[in-house]
């Protein structure tokens, strides 16, 4: 009777407040995990806006910059007609004053 008493006094003195501060600290442990997820989802959500705002500005600065290979084809086969043309009406004025001083 005497050791039924000890493993109740044990039980009741020594375990159950053991078992109750083992369920508070693991539900605090859950609490502050949980919260320090939901923290880490909200700044990750707001720099994966962030780093999708910027390639979208870079996009359009890439955009804005830089030319297809088509449109400076484009370009430079008018710089080079127009140069042509320049420097044939030049050689034609140059035939002509020749020819007028003589």
């Amino acid at each position: 009777m005497n050791e039924t008493l000890d493993v109740v006094w044990w039980i009741t003195a020594v375990e159950l407040p053991a078992m109750a501060g083992l369920f508070w600290l693991i539900m605090r442990l859950r609490r502050d995990a949980d919260e320090a997820v939901d923290a880490l989802r909200a700044r990750t959500e707001t720099e994966r806006a962030q780093v999708l705002e910027n390639l979208a500005a870079y996009k359009l600065e890439v955009a804005k910059t830089y030319v297809s290979v088509g449109t400076l084809r484009d370009v430079e086969k008018r710089l080079t007609d127009h140069l042509l043309r320049i420097e044939h009406k030049l050689e034609r004025g140059g035939m002509i004053a020749e020819g007028g001083g003589r």
